[in-house]
């Protein structure tokens, strides 16, 4: 499993930042990784998770580190 990072002045896993992108628990999570880009809203770092919502869905979310700001690849 992923380790730990934080987020808004949290320690969290990949699941708990899931769910933070997510809005609500999920099934299945990847790894946290660092993203390739900056949040639009404060400029600080964000990291990317990948995770699956539901049996037919699969998901990566990106969520700042710093500030509310979080967005998926959801069409």
């Amino acid at each position: 499993m992923s380790e730990n990072r934080v987020v808004q002045g949290r320690m969290v896993t990949a699941e708990k930042l899931a769910e933070l992108v997510e809005g609500d628990s999920v099934m299945e999570v990847d790894s946290i990784e660092e993203a390739d880009r900056k949040c639009p809203e404060c400029g600080s770092n964000v990291l990317q998770v990948t995770y699956m919502p539901s049996v037919t869905e699969l998901v990566t979310g990106w969520k700042c580190q710093e500030c509310d700001w979080s967005e998926d690849d959801r069409d």
